[in-house]
């Protein structure tokens, strides 16, 4: 069985042409799980696989990374075999912010009669989630406000951090099994933001060795961040996984 994380897009909110970052988790070539949802994600989710995702995850509610649910919720909507199937999973804390981000507008068709959330089969979460006999850790990271980001991580597989600052003691929890962690990461960091001067000055030598970065700015800024000696993805590569340890005894 072969596991890869398939990455859509790679940009910060304004670097448009690396397309808005998210990521498919694959199983055997198969997508399993989108991570985001951003404004042009469907449709690079469509080209690649031909479909709408089947389950879908979200990190936090800025615009790049949910600005495609809408799109989502008409593509569901409008197929009677796809109508409410659609799992959405997504951190409880999330779905106040959530819903006034997507779901709040009156009248989410013409017609009427039709709750936003009917096209999705929602799942909250807290601590993580079980997903095709895996268990998803969902954690919090610092992006803006407390408790308004949350990453996701599959044990002995991936880390997927979501927009961060640096999270060392997160990581050291999360990240201690020698997974792979796709690390928002530009070349200037900001208050809500990770720069390459965090990365070098929070991380230890052997986590850096296991970064992969990605929500910079520009082609420019990831070669720049590659000249450093620094793994870049880039928009629709595909990084190869470690298979998921088994399910702790306390998961779930």
């Amino acid at each position: 069985m072969s596991w890869s994380l398939h990455f859509l897009g790679t940009g910060a909110a304004h670097a448009v042409e690396l397309g808005s970052s998210s990521a498919v988790l694959e199983r055997d070539g198969a997508p399993q799980l989108l991570i985001d949802c951003g404004p042009d994600t469907l449709d690079r989710y469509l080209a690649a696989y031909g479909e709408p995702p089947r389950a879908l995850y979200i990190t936090h509610t800025h615009m790049d990374h949910v600005g495609g649910l809408e799109r989502l919720f008409t593509r569901l909507w409008f197929d009677a075999a796809r109508r409410g199937g659609t799992r959405l999973f997504v951190h409880a804390q999330l779905m106040p912010w959530l819903q006034g981000r997507v779901a709040d507008y009156p009248g989410v068709l013409a017609e009427g009669g039709v709750n936003f959330w009917e096209a999705f089969r929602l799942v909250a979460c807290s601590r993580g989630f079980w997903l095709d006999g895996c268990w998803f850790d969902v954690f919090p990271t610092r992006h803006h406000r407390p408790l308004t980001s949350f990453g996701l991580g599959l044990a002995g597989s991936f880390v997927f951090t979501g927009d961060t600052r640096p999270i060392p003691e997160v990581l050291a929890q999360y990240a201690s099994g020698g997974e792979l962690v796709a690390h928002d990461c530009g070349l200037h960091g900001n208050p809500s933001h990770t720069g390459i001067d965090d990365i070098e000055r929070e991380y230890e030598a052997s986590l850096r060795e296991r970064l992969l970065l990605y929500h910079y700015g520009s082609v420019a800024d990831g070669a720049a961040l590659a000249a450093r000696g620094y793994r870049i993805a880039a928009a629709g590569q595909r990084i190869p996984l470690a298979p998921p340890a088994p399910p702790r005894a306390d998961a779930g």
